[in-house]
């Protein structure tokens, strides 16, 4: 049996990434459980040993994306027999569970939904400010979604090992979930004429910030109870998504 390869690679100077590569070692880091962001598949691999991994890929639902040689021989040197796979540094939270957990406390849940933020800096920002606020789980789709990666955890300051991150595959389902659960479902929209300060929140309750690029979905506003815009006078559109989080998620937790 191959011996299982594991490496710290360096990306650049600010922090590392780890990976684990070869066919064998990849496999077997999947059946072992390691919480796995996403795999990179040489372009036009085939054989056995790839149609093992690319059935256990589909049934855990890793996401795989199928890169030129040359990108994984820039980042591992060694043998990588054209499988990569980028290994979260925490683990994954069930979102059942969270919720589960944060009403036996006796406490009433405060969940941050992120659609579609793909900026991993961002994703650490607003990991820091989530945690900061008291904020007790932040849920991100399984696609289109910036991951938990080093770069995200040292932005967050720390935040990412305290706050649990659950990762679904439907955030519609997850609006579902929450509602049944007793969660008044909040998004925060330049689409809504609601202002922020005009918002009442108390109880259990979910916001949903979204993309950089286009913001909230329209399903999920419409899925929400509440929709409502921060006031601005100055002359730029928008704010940047972290900055936006903090002002909602700090009206909300104090009204």
């Amino acid at each position: 049996m191959e011996k299982r390869k594991s490496i710290f690679i360096k990306m650049n100077k600010t922090f590392t990434e780890d990976l684990t590569f070869g066919i064998r070692s990849v496999i077997e880091a999947i059946k072992q459980g390691k919480t796995i962001n996403k795999i990179l598949l040489q372009k036009g691999l085939t054989g056995e040993l790839i149609k093992e991994l690319l059935v256990l890929v589909y049934k855990e639902n890793i996401i795989v994306q199928k890169v030129p040689v040359q990108k994984l021989n820039h980042m591992v040197k060694k043998n990588h027999q054209g499988v990569i796979a980028m290994i979260s540094p925490v683990a994954y939270h069930e979102i059942d569970w969270m919720v589960q957990q944060v009403y036996e406390k006796g406490e009433d849940p405060f969940i941050l939904i992120l659609d579609r933020v793909k900026d991993v800096r961002n994703f650490g920002a607003i990991a820091r400010t989530a945690e900061c606020f008291g904020v007790h789980a932040i849920v991100i789709p399984s696609k289109d979604s910036a991951l938990i990666t080093n770069d995200a955890v040292k932005t967050s300051a720390g935040a990412l090992f305290k706050i649990p991150v659950c990762k679904v595959t439907s955030l519609s389902s997850a609006l579902d979930f929450l509602k049944g659960c007793g969660l008044k479902i909040f998004s925060c929209t330049e689409k809504s004429e609601t202002l922020i300060n005009k918002v009442e929140s108390t109880g259990p309750k979910a916001l949903i910030m979204g993309s950089e690029e286009d913001g909230v979905d329209s399903q999920l506003i419409k899925a929400s109870d509440v929709n409502f815009k921060i006031p601005m006078t100055g002359s730029i559109a928008s704010l940047n998504v972290s900055v936006a989080c903090g002002i909602a998620i700090h009206k909300l937790m104090s009204s």
